[in-house]
């Protein structure tokens, strides 16, 4: 019965988010993304998703994947923090699309999750030049799983590292954004990194998927709140 109600809680979860994930479609550099904005907007967040990062934003505004992202699922809430949210895709430029967005409100904050903080790290060693970095569930060493694919060796040395908070859960059991590979990260950035670890919720499947504690699933308020508060 108690698993009964949680897949219960899961699915109505999963369809307010779905019903909430509607914007505005822009194209940037080739590739069509969501745009969503607050009435009020004090800074601008661009989200980029995890696995392969595919979102298949329809021309009206709605998302065709990815509704469950940890990121993507809760982007109304930092809507309603007063945060213009950019949910891109796989092949979104971000060198584009942070230009994008600091013409439109500053400061421009990048927020990947999982398989995501590869492509933010990737697009920062290209050239992208946001003002701030989150990294929520990173493949952030080689200690985190993958000793060859991680933002350390994407990005080779932290000169490029814009000031970067590192959301982790402490008991994320994906192999790779394993919690200890934050620590050789946070030494490795030398300073222009930080932390915030959270603890608790449930975990759901697939240990690296969205709805186990790699994907912060029931305490969705508290990394929002955490994302949000490093502006």
């Amino acid at each position: 019965m108690t698993r009964i109600l949680s897949l219960f809680s899961f699915f109505l979860f999963y369809s307010a988010a779905a019903f909430a994930q509607q914007g505005q479609a822009v194209e940037i550099g080739g590739t069509r993304v969501l745009l969503m904005k607050p009435k009020a907007p004090t800074a601008s967040l661009i989200l980029m998703p995890g696995g392969d990062g595919v979102i298949n934003v329809t021309s009206d505004g709605h998302l065709g994947r990815m509704k469950g992202n940890s990121l993507v699922r809760t982007a109304d809430d930092f809507v309603k923090r007063n945060f213009l949210v950019l949910i891109v895709d796989a092949d979104t430029d971000l060198s584009a699309a942070v230009d994008y967005m600091r013409a439109l409100k500053r400061p421009v904050i990048v927020a990947g999750t999982s398989r995501g903080t590869l492509r933010a790290a990737q697009g920062i060693a290209k050239g992208a030049r946001p003002d701030k970095l989150v990294l929520t569930s990173g493949m952030l060493s080689p200690e985190s799983g993958h000793r060859s694919l991680n933002v350390v060796s994407v990005l080779g040395t932290p000169d490029k590292l814009p000031p970067t908070l590192i959301v982790h859960h402490r008991w994320d059991g994906c192999r790779v954004t394993l919690p200890v590979g934050v620590e050789p990260f946070l030494k490795w950035a030398g300073g222009k990194a930080r932390v915030t670890w959270l603890e608790g919720g449930e975990t759901e499947g697939d240990p690296c998927e969205a709805f186990g504690y790699h994907g912060f699933n029931g305490i969705e308020a508290r990394m929002v709140a955490a994302v949000a508060s490093f502006r």
